[in-house]
C-alpha cells in the first residue's frame, strides 16, 4: 500500500473511532477532560490531512508545495504533542512535580520545532529535498524527534507510577496513558528510522485509539454519573431553596450550614445520645492557617477568597457529610454512615493535599478528628473538644512545615 493510501486508511478510522467526540457537545463544551480530548482529536486530524497531502506532493515531487506542507506538517506535529500533554496532566494527581515538567516538555517541544523550522529556512538542518526532489532528514529534525521520545516516555512512566496508586476506572486511565506513551516512544522511533514510512500516523492512530477505548468511554460513565448527581442535588436544592428555614441556616459567604445550623444538630446529636439512639458519628475539626496574614496584607476580599477556598475543599472532600462554618476560619464536619466509616482515609488524603499547599502557596487548614465513644461520651461536646485538641496539635504542625521553608 502506497504512503499516502495508509494514512487515509488512518484517517478514516481515526475519523470513525472518534466521531462521537468530534460531533457531541459534551466533549466539546462541558468538560474541561472532554475540551482537551476533543483538541487532541482534531489537531490528529488536521495532522493526518496534511500527512496524505504530503505523500501525494511526494510522489509528483512538486517542490514548493511540497516544502510548504512539510512545515505544516511538523507544526501539526508539535500541535498534537501539545494536546497529549495537556490532556495527560489532567488524570495525574494534581500540581506535582511530574504534572509540571509535562507542561514544560509540551511548550519546550512546540518551541523546539517551532525555532527548528525558521532556521531550516536558511540552514536545511532540519529537513530538506535535494535537486531530484529526495526527502532528507536532518540531525536537527532527530534531535527534536528524540525530545518527543523522552517526553512520551515520561508520559509513561509517570502514568503507570500513578496507576498503582488508583483503583478501578482511575487505575484504567493512567494504564491506558501509560501504554500510549509507550507505543507513540516507539512509533517515533521507527520514525526516525524510516523517515519515508508513515509510522507517525500510525502511531497517532494506535494511541488515540488506546485512549477513547479505556479513557473517553470511562469518562463518559464519569460524566453520566456527575450529570445524575448533579440532578440530584439540584433536585434537594430547590427543595432547601423553597424554604425560607434553610437561607436562614446558610451561610452567606460560603454556602455551607451556618451556627444556627450547628447549634441545632448539636442538640438534636445530645438528644440522640441521651435516648440511646445514635452510636456512632464522628466530629472533625477545621481550622485554617495564615487568614489574618492574608487580611492584614492583601485585604479582606482575599481572606474571603481564602475561606471560600477551605470551604470547597472541605465540601469536596466530605461530600456525605453536613459541614458547618462556625468561626471565622474554623469549620466542622459531623461525619456519618459512609463518610465515618471511610474517615480516616478521607482525612489522610485530605491531610495530604494541604501538605501540597504548604510547598505550592495553597490554602492551609489544620483538622482534628475524634469519634464517638458510647459510655464514655454523654454529649457532643465531649467529642468536639478532642477533635478540637487534635486539629491545634495539627496546627502546629503545618505552622512548623511552613516556617521550615525557604523564604521566598
Amino acid at each position: 500500500m502506497s504512503y499516502s493510501g495508509i494514512v487515509v486508511l488512518a484517517l478514516a478510522i481515526h475519523q470513525i473511532v472518534n466521531h462521537s467526540v468530534v460531533r457531541n457537545t459534551h466533549f466539546k463544551k462541558d468538560t474541561l477532560p472532554g475540551k482537551y480530548y476533543r483538541g487532541l482529536v482534531m489537531s490528529m486530524l488536521a495532522f493526518f490531512a496534511a500527512d496524505f497531502l504530503w505523500g501525494l506532493l511526494y510522489s509528483a515531487r512538486l517542490a514548493v508545495p511540497l516544502y510548504a506542507d512539510t512545515v505544516l506538517y511538523y507544526a501539526l506535529m508539535a500541535g498534537t504533542v501539545f494536546h497529549w500533554t495537556r490532556y495527560v496532566i489532567l488524570y495525574l494527581d494534581g500540581p506535582s512535580r511530574y504534572t509540571a515538567a509535562l507542561r514544560y516538555g509540551g511548550w519546550l517541544f512546540t518551541f523546539l520545532v517551532a525555532a527548528g523550522l525558521l532556521l531550516n529556512l536558511f540552514t536545511g538542518d532540519m529537513f530538506r529535498f535535494d535537486e531530484a526532489g529526495v526527502y532528507h532528514p536532518g540531525i536537527l529534525l532527530n534531535l527534536i524527534l528524540a525530545v518527543q521520545v523522552a517526553l512520551f516516555l515520561f508520559m509513561a512512566a509517570v502514568g503507570l507510577q500513578v496507576q498503582f496508586r488508583k483503583e478501578n476506572i482511575k487505575k484504567r486511565h493512567h494504564l491506558a496513558l501509560g501504554i500510549s506513551g509507550i507505543l507513540m516512544a516507539s512509533m517515533v522511533i521507527l520514525q526516525i528510522c524510516y523517515p519515508l514510512q508513515p509510522f507517525y500516523t500510525m502511531g497517532c492512530l494506535l494511541g488515540s485509539s488506546i485512549l477513547h477505548t479505556f479513557v473517553v468511554d470511562d469518562m463518559k460513565e464519569d460524566r453520566r454519573l456527575e450529570l445524575e448527581e448533579m440532578i440530584r442535588r439540584e433536585e434537594q436544592k430547590d427543595l432547601e431553596l423553597g424554604s425560607a428555614r434553610f437561607l436562614a441556616y446558610q451561610d452567606q459567604l460560603t454556602g455551607v450550614k451556618n451556627t444556627h445550623a450547628y447549634n441545632e444538630a448539636e442538640e438534636q446529636i445530645d438528644r440522640q445520645i441521651a435516648g440511646g439512639e445514635l452510636t456512632e458519628f464522628g466530629v472533625i475539626v477545621f481550622d485554617m492557617n495564615n487568614l489574618k496574614k492574608t487580611n492584614d496584607s492583601r485585604g479582606h476580599e482575599a481572606g474571603d477568597n481564602l475561606i471560600r477556598s477551605a470551604s470547597r475543599a472541605i465540601c469536596s472532600q466530605f461530600k456525605r457529610s453536613p459541614v458547618y462554618r462556625i468561626g471565622g476560619d474554623e469549620f466542622v464536619a459531623i461525619l456519618k454512615d459512609e463518610d465515618y466509616r471511610n474517615r480516616e482515609a478521607l482525612l489522610d488524603s485530605f491531610d495530604r493535599g494541604i501538605e501540597t499547599n504548604i510547598r505550592e502557596g495553597g490554602p492551609v487548614v489544620a483538622t482534628g478528628l475524634a469519634v464517638f465513644r458510647p459510655g464514655d461520651d454523654s454529649s457532643y461536646r465531649h467529642v468536639f473538644e478532642r477533635a478540637d485538641q487534635r486539629m491545634y496539635v495539627r496546627k502546629k504542625a503545618f505552622k512548623a512545615m511552613e516556617a521550615s521553608l525557604p523564604a521566598v
